[in-house]
């Protein structure tokens, strides 16, 4: 309803701001590029390599059904928030879903194996609150 000098009533003001201060998290949540590989050699941790870059473009997709929530301890890099969070984050990674190679050989009656498990790059989203970080990926 509009009152007679033409401007918005004062009732339908408080519902915008309401709903776009409860829309704000997901508005202002950074995106994230991030890719893992993880080689063992012989039983061995041969590699391990974890790639961060924020995104320079809007990713497309709906986000993950579930969201990962890590302490921040006062940090503010993302990436050291994800390597005090280490375990919690590929374990959460393990259930999005990583590619596994593994190849065998056997040379003069020695088993030599290969593993390299890999996350491809994959967007996530990254709200940044006071004492955590919700992270979900993009499918």
């Amino acid at each position: 309803m509009r009152s007679r000098d033409g401007n918005h009533s004062f009732t339908q003001s408080i519902s915008t701001l309401i709903l776009f201060v409860l829309c704000s998290s997901a508005l202002f949540a950074d995106e994230y590029l991030i890719s893992y590989q993880y080689t063992v050699k012989d039983s061995i941790l041969y590699n391990e390599k974890l790639f961060i870059s924020k995104s320079m473009t809007k990713c497309s997709g709906k986000l993950y059904k579930n969201s990962l929530l890590l302490e921040r301890n006062g940090l503010n890099s993302f990436k050291k928030i994800l390597q005090n969070n280490k375990i919690l984050f590929f374990q959460y990674l393990s259930k999005i879903g990583l590619n596994v190679q593994n190849y065998e050989t056997l040379y003069n009656q020695t088993d030599h194996s290969f593993i390299i498990i890999t996350l491809k790059t994959t967007c996530f989203k990254v709200d940044f609150n006071e004492n955590f970080v919700k992270i979900a990926p993009l499918k």
